[in-house]
């Protein structure tokens, strides 16, 4: 069977507006706090970017290629969200060593959790990404074609 439900079309809608806005939402919000400070600091920005386009190109081609693409992004949004959390951590720890070198231990976890620089901020990247994957997940888009149909379009 490879109608979905009503309910399962309203969630998917539901899925693409919420990652959508949650993309332009966090480009806006990086752009404002002018988040450009180097390539660790314009990744985001670019995959957000990235994002954007490809769910563009999903809104316009509706193919399994565009969704594979999306895909593509959104794991590479999941990545930079976790290495982005290291980051924004490491950062606070050096600067709360800098600001008082006799801190260690939890003191200096705390601090570095409490920092200027948001600790947990990258993982927004996690949950757009994640929201992104659940819209694709088994999405009918991937299935467009059949094993056959392939097989024919590598032929021509």
């Amino acid at each position: 069977m490879n109608a979905e439900t009503p309910t399962i079309v309203l969630l998917r809608k539901g899925l693409l507006l919420i990652l959508l806005l949650g993309v332009v939402g966090t480009q806006i919000e990086l752009l404002l706090l002018k988040h450009t400070d180097g390539i660790w600091q314009l990744a985001p920005l670019l995959l957000n970017s990235l994002t954007l386009a490809a769910l563009a190109w999903y809104g316009l081609a509706r193919s399994a290629l565009s969704l594979r693409a999306l895909q593509l992004v959104l794991g590479l949004c999941l990545a930079s969200g976790g290495v982005g959390v290291i980051q924004h951590f490491l950062a606070n720890i050096e600067y709360a060593q800098e600001s008082d070198p006799s801190l260690g231990g939890s003191a200096l976890y705390k601090e570095a959790v409490m920092g200027s620089t948001p600790t947990l901020a990258p993982g927004t990247m996690v949950q757009l990404a994640l929201i992104g994957l659940a819209f694709v997940f088994r999405h009918p888009g991937l299935r467009s074609l059949s094993p056959e149909e392939h097989q024919s379009t590598i032929e021509a």
